[in-house]
C-alpha cells in the first residue's frame, strides 16, 4: 500500500501490518460516520502509545539526567509529552495528511487541530509498538520527541505554563490571571474546550484542548507568547 510510503521513509520504519496504522489515523468522527465492520477509531492505540511514550521518556530521563531529582524529571517529562509539543512533532512529520476524518471534521480544519494531531501521534506510537516492537518505538520516540529536550529546557518550556503565567502576572502587574470557558463542543466522548486567559477582565489569549485543564494550559502558553514572557530574556517584554 502506497499510503504510508513517505511516512515510512521519513521515520525509517517499514510497516508490517498497515491496517494498524490506518486505525492509528482514524478519528472517532470517521467511525461515527462510517459504521462498517472493521472500521475502528484510534483511541485504544492512543491509550497504548501514551503509556509507551511515558515509559520511554522516563527511562531516558533516568539514564541521562542522574543529577536531577524526581520533581525536575517530572517537569521535563511533562513538557515532552504535553499535547502542544506532540502536535508540533506531528506537524513536522506531516501526519495530518494521513488522518481519516468525518466530512464535518474535515470542513472544520481537523487536519490542523493540535489535539487531534497529538492524539494521532500517540496512536502511531502504539501502532509501531504493536507492529515492530519496543525497540522500534523507543528509537522513534528518541529521534522525534526526546531529541527536543535540550531546546525545551533552554527555553524554559518545562515550567508549567499556568504557573509561569501566574507568577509573571503577579510579579509584573500585581494581578492573578483567571480562566473562563469560552466554548464547549462535541459529544461527551470527544469534547473540545476553548478556555480564555484573562487579566483584569481583558482576554489575553485562548487555548483549546480535550479537557478544561489542557485548554487552560494552552491558553496560558499562548498568553505568555502574546505578552512576550515566554523567553528567559524578558527585559524588553511588557
Amino acid at each position: 500500500m502506497k499510503l504510508f510510503k513517505d511516512l515510512e521513509k521519513s521515520i525509517d520504519i517499514k510497516f508490517k501490518d498497515e491496517k494498524i496504522y490506518i486505525d492509528a489515523f482514524t478519528h472517532r468522527s470517521y467511525t461515527n460516520e462510517h459504521r462498517t465492520p472493521g472500521v475502528v477509531d484510534n483511541e485504544r492505540l492512543e491509550f497504548l502509545g501514551d503509556a509507551v511514550l511515558e515509559l520511554v521518556s522516563t527511562k531516558h530521563l533516568y539514564n541521562n539526567y542522574p543529577d536531577q531529582d524526581e520533581g525536575k524529571m517530572t517537569s521535563f517529562r511533562s513538557a515532552l509529552v504535553k499535547g502542544q509539543h506532540l502536535a508540533e512533532v506531528a506537524v513536522n512529520l506531516n501526519l495530518g495528511k494521513y488522518l481519516r476524518l468525518s466530512h464535518g471534521e474535515e470542513r472544520s480544519g481537523g487536519r490542523e487541530k493540535g489535539y487531534i494531531l497529538a492524539n494521532a501521534l500517540e496512536a502511531m506510537i502504539g501502532a509501531i509498538y504493536l507492529d515492530r516492537g519496543y525497540p522500534f518505538a523507543e528509537k522513534f520516540i528518541q529521534q522525534n520527541i526526546l531529541s527536543h529536550l535540550d531546546g525545551i529546557i533552554n527555553r524554559g518550556l518545562h515550567i508549567d505554563s499556568k504557573s509561569k503565567f501566574q507568577e509573571l502576572s503577579q510579579e509584573k502587574l500585581q494581578v492573578t490571571p483567571v480562566y473562563k470557558i469560552i466554548a464547549e463542543e462535541g459529544p461527551d466522548h470527544d469534547k473540545k474546550f476553548t478556555m480564555g486567559a484573562y487579566i483584569n477582565d481583558e482576554l489575553v489569549a485562548t487555548g483549546e484542548g480535550s479537557s478544561k485543564q489542557k485548554a487552560e494550559d494552552q491558553a496560558a502558553h499562548n498568553a505568555l507568547i502574546k505578552k512576550g514572557w515566554n523567553t528567559k530574556d524578558m527585559n524588553h517584554a511588557e
